[in-house]
């Protein structure tokens, strides 16, 4: 492909709308939703059922937190950055039915038991699965119908169960697990109890993308939450403390509440106006061992519909890192086969069932050949394809001599098929900027076709208001990446970790 030069400009992208109820338009997600209500507000409405998982006291603490949101929260300061939460029904048009809520006991005494193991992997693969076993019995031999499952979690959990995270050495701690040499693949012990002990090692040290990962087969909703989170008052001592943290009580309530709507089967907010029959595919690579000379990585693909929602395709694990460029790229075969899978899902929820007329292939590092040719094959006779290098760049910075930074969607056009664009910035409607520091811009190249840069932009920024895990005005990224090391931690979190094509709800 030949790039013919021109001269760089700098050009101003306007802020992306969103479409809500009644179809109406808005910038801020909270704005729009305050005023008409989520974008399926006449598909999903009313009574919802919920399940809480967890000890006692923390179950108590998400129901009093559950409770508190069918009411106004006010921020304490105004802030036009901080808008006030008007109430899960006043909002959603939902509302949780507390007489049918869900419980399942999780004993306080086994977790305390398991936090003292000194083995991290033995530590969070027990507590795990304290919570994921019991959801799967759950959901094996109950018929009460729960949308989504809310896994609250002492603070001690997320705090000693994470990578590198170690407990205070104390004199009732439990030595169990293996040895590094007897931890080996393939080595088989006499006393079957060893043998149990091994299968912890097969597992990131990570309750989170654990938990998670078991419960994909399942096709199990859950929305995890932390003590402090939902109860710091009753909590915690620190008067100080506690006043800075009621700064973020209006956040915390549009982001679950927004969430919670999302993973009940609602569209929050579809955007305004991104283009028909328009398909994104965000690349997820991870790699299954940590050894940089071992090549194996596991792919997926995020896609994402016009209509705003996600879908999660695995691919196969194979020898797709090199050591040497440090990138990923899967063979030509694996490459057709993720497409293929897209492209039918696609056409699949299509209410024409048609392919999309053009799909957007977005990545962190470049294509090669072989994959390309695997996409090409894919999409001969369906759908356009074009492949977008997109990276954080921090090469350079932009200033303005006046008031804040750069206001978000500042893009300089440096050719035909590369440009910078600014996803952080000042907001206008905010009157203040994301972030305190001089933001960086999103290196974005067609790498792959031929397209519109500036097209190109307006859809990246447009995605970077697709996140409905949180309910904030954009974020520094486009969704199709933005969640990609997440998920493919997930999808790698045990070395037998199955699922299906599955909603993206699924691993956020």
């Amino acid at each position: 492909m030949t790039i013919q030069m021109m001269k760089p400009k700098l050009i101003y992208l306007p802020e992306p709308k969103l479409t809500f109820g009644y179809n109406q338009k808005m910038e801020d997600p909270r704005d729009g939703l305050t005023l008409f209500g989520p974008y399926s507000k006449d598909q999903y409405f009313g009574q919802i059922n919920i399940g809480i998982v967890g000890p006692k006291k923390q179950r108590e603490y998400a129901i009093e937190y559950l409770k508190s949101l069918h009411k106004p929260i006010v921020s304490q300061e105004k802030d036009i950055a901080r808008p006030f939460f008007p109430g899960l029904e006043a909002a959603f048009g939902i509302f949780i039915n507390f007489s049918a809520v869900q419980q399942i006991d999780i004993d306080i005494n086994k977790i305390n038991e398991f936090l003292k193991y000194t083995d991290s992997h033995q530590r969070v693969f027990n507590l795990s699965n304290l919570y994921a076993e019991a959801l799967v019995k759950f959901t094996n031999e109950e018929e009460a119908p729960v949308s989504v499952w809310f896994v609250v979690i002492p603070d001690d959990i997320y705090k000693y169960s994470r990578p590198k995270s170690k407990i205070t050495k104390s004199a009732d701690n439990i030595r169990i697990g293996l040895s590094t040499k007897d931890r080996r693949l393939g080595m088989q012990f006499l006393f079957e109890e060893l043998n149990e002990l091994k299968e912890a090692y097969e597992f990131e040290v990570n309750f989170h993308n654990q938990l998670k990962a078991k419960l994909l087969s399942d096709k199990i909703v859950t929305q995890i939450l932390r003590e402090s989170t939902i109860a710091y008052k009753s909590i915690w001592k620190d008067a100080e403390k506690i006043e800075y943290e009621t700064m973020f009580d209006t956040a915390k309530a549009w982001n679950i509440s927004t969430t919670l709507y999302y993973k009940c089967g609602g569209i929050p907010w579809k955007l305004d106006e991104v283009r028909k029959s328009v398909c994104y595919l965000g690349l997820v690579y991870k790699k299954v061992d940590q050894n940089e000379s071992n090549k194996n990585a596991c792919c997926a693909a995020q896609m994402f519909l016009d209509s705003g929602d996600g879908m999660v395709f695995r691919g196969n694990i194979g020898p797709w890192y090199n050591p040497k460029s440090k990138e990923f790229h899967i063979g030509k075969e694996d490459a057709r086969e993720l497409l293929s899978m897209s492209l039918e899902a696609f056409r699949t929820k299509s209410m024409t069932n048609e392919y999309p007329g053009e799909v957007f292939i977005h990545a962190k590092t470049y294509f090669d050949d072989e994959e390309w040719d695997g996409f090409l094959e894919a999409a001969e006779g369906k759908s356009k394809i074009f492949g977008i290098r997109i990276r954080h760049d921090s090469s350079f910075k932009l200033y303005r001599d006046f008031s804040y930074c750069v206001p978000r969607g500042a893009a300089l056009i440096y050719t035909e098929t590369l440009a910078y664009l600014w996803t952080k910035g000042f907001i206008p409607r905010l009157q203040t900027q994301a972030g305190s520091e001089t933001p960086n811009s999103l290196s974005i190249e067609i790498t792959r076709g031929v397209h519109n840069i500036e097209t190109v932009c307006k859809d990246v920024l447009s995605l970077s208001k697709l996140n409905y895990n949180a309910c904030i005005f954009a974020d520094g990224s486009p969704v199709t990446l933005e969640f990609a090391e997440s998920i493919g931690e997930i999808l790698t979190a045990g070395r037998n970790i199955k699922s299906d094509i599955l909603p993206f709800k699924h691993y956020v």
